[in-house]
């Protein structure tokens, strides 16, 4: 089993996109596909109620109470950390991953709370050690933007490139009202936004 930990301290980031995105890209390639839900709010297994039957099947597991035992059959597991986590929540989590993505918006408040949350992360040992990788997704970039300028060059003095950057688009709200991805569909625009995914879906399943 591969898993991998969508975290920030801070909400509205995205972590659920990216987490159900996630999951909805491993899904069609036969693989056995699992959500964690760790936030009270449910997001992510919400939007799996909303999935239509004849997508790819993707599992959902509620740990908003507590980390449960994960089926050995299980091959690709997505973790939706809550906004707000705990020290000691993340160090549970952490034990689990396989990686670290870590969504950031454009916006100074982001960059300062990523930064924040970051240098707490960094002083654990499996990151200290580089046992783990924090990945760093840019999150709801407008292309040509000076924000978006702004906050590459932020995370570059932090030596934190992005491995993605995401485009901000209708298209994400639109197919999480219907329990769908960017991966469900077919159209020009769902094909265009893939490609943003590129990178970040060969690092994960090449490292």
């Amino acid at each position: 089993m591969k898993s991998i930990l969508i975290a920030n301290a801070k909400g509205g980031c995205g972590k659920t996109t990216i987490a159900t995105n996630l999951a909805a890209a491993f899904a069609p390639n036969g693989l056995n596909a699992v959500i964690a839900d760790v936030d009270p709010q449910a997001s992510s297994l919400q939007w799996l109620d909303r999935r239509p039957g004849d997508l790819p099947e993707i599992g959902g597991l509620d740990w908003s109470k507590g980390v449960n035992k994960v089926k050995k059959s299980v091959e690709r597991l997505v973790i939706d950390a809550p906004a707000g986590i705990s020290a000691k929540e993340f160090q549970t989590l952490l034990k689990m991953a396989d990686h670290i993505i870590m969504p950031v918006m454009p916006s100074a408040f982001d960059q300062i709370a990523a930064m924040a949350f970051l240098s707490k992360i960094e002083t654990l040992k499996p990151i200290r050690k580089n046992r783990k990788q924090v990945v760093i997704v840019a999150n709801r970039m407008r292309p040509r933007s000076r924000a978006g300028r702004l906050l590459n060059d932020f995370l570059e003095n932090f030596n934190h490139v992005p491995v993605a950057s995401l485009r901000e688009s209708v298209f994400y709200v639109e197919a999480a009202e219907s329990g769908m991805s960017v991966f469900d569909r077919k159209d020009k625009i769902a094909q265009s936004l893939q490609m943003d995914w590129v990178d970040l879906l060969t690092l994960l399943e090449t490292s």
